[in-house]
C-alpha cells in the first residue's frame, strides 16, 4: 500500500508533482479521502490513482469509456451516444461491453475495432456531417466552461462507481 494515502492534500499534491490547476483543487479539501469523492475531473482521479499505483484494471477501464461514449452529457441536454448513429459503431460498444464481461473474444473485439474504424473514416468524408460537426465545436465554444465541467463531473461521478475510494480504505484500516 502506497505510503502516499496517509499524506494531506498539500503533502499529496507536492510529492506527486501535481499540475497547478489540481492542487490548486484538492487544497480546497480537508483530506485526500475527501479528494477522491469530491474531485470534478476523472482524469484527475486516473491520475491519482497512478501516483498511489492503484490503476483501475482494464475491465474497468474499458467499461468506463464505454460508459463516457454513450452518456457524457452534451451541451445540449443529449448524451454523447446520441451522437453515435452507424450500426458499426454502435457495435463496436456492445462488443467492447462483452469483452469487459467476457463475453466476447479479442478477434471480435479487433473486427469491431476496425469497423467503428471505417465508419469514422465514411462520415468523415461526409460534407453535411463535417459542417455538423464544426457547428458543434462553435456552440461548445460558445456554451463555454460549464458545459465542460459538467460533463468532467458525470464521468468522475461515474468513475468513482466503479473504483472505490483508494484514501477510506486506508483510513478504516
Amino acid at each position: 500500500m502506497s505510503n502516499l494515502l496517509k499524506l494531506s492534500p498539500a503533502d499529496f499534491c507536492t510529492r506527486t508533482k501535481a499540475c497547478a490547476e489540481g492542487r490548486n483543487w484538492a487544497l480546497t479539501q480537508p483530506t485526500m479521502a475527501d479528494v477522491w469523492e469530491n474531485c470534478p475531473n476523472a482524469e484527475w482521479l486516473l491520475w491519482i490513482s497512478d501516483a498511489i499505483d492503484q490503476r483501475p484494471d482494464d475491465r474497468t477501464l474499458r467499461l468506463f469509456a464505454v460508459w463516457c461514449a454513450r452518456n457524457t452529457p452534451l451541451l445540449d441536454g443529449r448524451k454523447t451516444g446520441d451522437l453515435i448513429t452507424d450500426p458499426r459503431s454502435l457495435a463496436a460498444l456492445e462488443v467492447a461491453e462483452r469483452f469487459a464481461h467476457g463475453r466476447a473474444t479479442s478477434e471480435e473485439l479487433s473486427a469491431a475495432c476496425a469497423a467503428a474504424r471505417d465508419a469514422a473514416r465514411d462520415a468523415a468524408g461526409d460534407a453535411a456531417r463535417e459542417a455538423a460537426w464544426d457547428a458543434a465545436w462553435v456552440a461548445w465554444d460558445a456554451a463555454g466552461d460549464a458545459a465542460e465541467s459538467a460533463a468532467r463531473a458525470a464521468q468522475a461521478d461515474h468513475l468513482r462507481t466503479l473504483v472505490p475510494n483508494p484514501f477510506k480504505r486506508e483510513v478504516n484500516k
